[in-house]
């Protein structure tokens, strides 16, 4: 073989793990993402921060949509915002491997984290991937408990959609429930309060069929506030 046919394939073959290796830490590797990554690891050298949001762009959505919420209801609980669109398990677990959680001390951490894993799954491949996916899911808190041992950890499943949950959304939220092991991770499901009754969820509550609006958040944080609370002040 050629050597850039070996190196195409090479690298092909990298991009296939990647994909398929939700606990596997793995940067985006664009400036963009790196850009927010380098202001996180600055907000966590500031410390004061007792409630630690992780996510993807729905989490980075209290900074835009959600914005007045936040403010009202987790700005005053010392929370900060550590967010990225388009994260998947992968990223995540990387960036918490790479400095955003060293040196700070939160009492609680709220992980939302997951449905960017799915975009790529085959309906035949809910079980497998969705197990797969919520592996990612288990390596994030793991690390967590690791690196912040007095912390405690909001787990969420993985929230509904416009059309409701595909089936690779419940085996991940079917295999992250088993992660719950209080006082130290609690598994929370607020997907019906988000959907309408048949597990549909209307544009009101998310305008494209993913990410909240500030309706969306304002039922985010109404569901969440007084659990939050309870974690920080339990010992």
């Amino acid at each position: 073989m050629r050597p850039l046919l070996v190196t195409l394939a090479l690298i092909s073959a990298f991009c296939i793990a990647a994909e398929d290796a939700p606990d596997v830490p793995a940067p985006k590797g664009k400036p963009w993402w790196d850009q927010v990554h380098q202001a996180y690891l600055k907000r966590a050298k500031e410390g004061k921060i007792d409630v630690l949001f992780l996510g993807d762009s729905i989490t980075q959505g209290w900074m835009e949509a959600g914005k007045k919420v936040w403010e009202k209801t987790f700005a005053p609980m010392n929370a900060a915002n550590f967010g990225i669109g388009g994260d998947k398990t992968e990223n995540v677990l990387w960036r918490i491997n790479n400095g955003e959680i060293d040196g700070i001390a939160p009492k609680v951490v709220v992980l939302l984290i997951g449905i960017n894993n799915t975009w790529t799954a085959k309906n035949t491949e809910a079980e497998t991937k969705g197990k797969a996916i919520a592996g990612g899911t288990k390596a994030i808190v793991a690390k967590l408990q690791e690196k912040l041992p007095n912390a405690k950890i909001l787990l969420h499943a993985v929230f509904p959609m416009k059309d409701g949950l595909p089936p690779i959304v419940k085996v991940i939220n079917a295999e992250a429930a088993k992660l719950d092991n209080k006082p130290k991770v609690r598994f929370i499901d607020i997907g019906a309060k988000l959907a309408n009754a048949d597990g549909t969820v209307s544009k009101e509550v998310m305008e494209d069929g993913l990410h909240l609006t500030e309706k969306g958040y304002q039922i985010w944080a109404d569901a969440i506030e007084p659990i939050v609370k309870e974690m920080m002040n339990k010992e």
